[in-house]
């Protein structure tokens, strides 16, 4: 059986980055509370793959270090001419996103780790997403990326735990019911 999972970061009104895309907001100094990574490396100890839109991606490649060494990471692009220019374990998709589960299942991935706002989007309207843990980040952007999108129907979640920390951080985990 395959799980998507999703770990993100928002702003108090639910935006995922700036207009432009900057994520510069989630890293100043006064949110680092030494030896503490709110779950992060544990999350990504439970995942053997990522899938991420190609945006996602793309500033990902803006990280130094870059930080998914270990994983093979799935970019999920519509465009069919996108090319790939890494030496990391990077793989395409760019087939409809309801044969993803297949493509994984041959790949003997199970465990997902489903990254980036459009992406994330279409995995609920699809029904696909299992798992979802929300970082707030104790900051209103008022403009931005959003999480969320428009719905066309409403999506139930079974709370599992919400924990607080002293940077003012409050992250949520939640299961997603069919």
């Amino acid at each position: 059986m395959i799980s998507f999972k999703s770990y993100i970061a928002t702003s108090i009104d639910g935006f995922i980055a700036k207009k432009d895309g900057s994520i510069d907001w989630l890293h100043p100094k006064q949110y680092n509370i030494e030896n503490e990574d709110f779950g992060y490396s544990s999350f990504m100890k439970s995942i053997d793959c990522i899938v991420m839109g190609r945006i996602t991606y793309e500033k990902v490649l803006s990280f130094d270090p870059y930080p998914y060494l270990e994983i093979p990471i799935i970019v999920i692009s519509k465009n069919k001419n996108y090319q790939l220019n890494t030496k990391h374990d990077v793989r395409l998709f760019n087939q409809p996103l309801g044969e993803l589960k297949d493509y994984l299942i041959k790949n003997n991935f199970k465990n997902i780790y489903v990254d980036g706002g459009k992406l994330i989007q279409s995995f609920l309207t699809m029904s696909m997403l299992n798992e979802l843990t929300i970082t707030q980040i104790p900051i209103i952007l008022g403009t931005g990326i959003p999480l969320f999108g428009e719905l066309n129907h409403a999506i139930e979640l079974k709370h599992r735990k919400t924990e607080s920390f002293s940077n003012g951080f409050v992250q949520s985990e939640y299961e997603l019911l069919k």
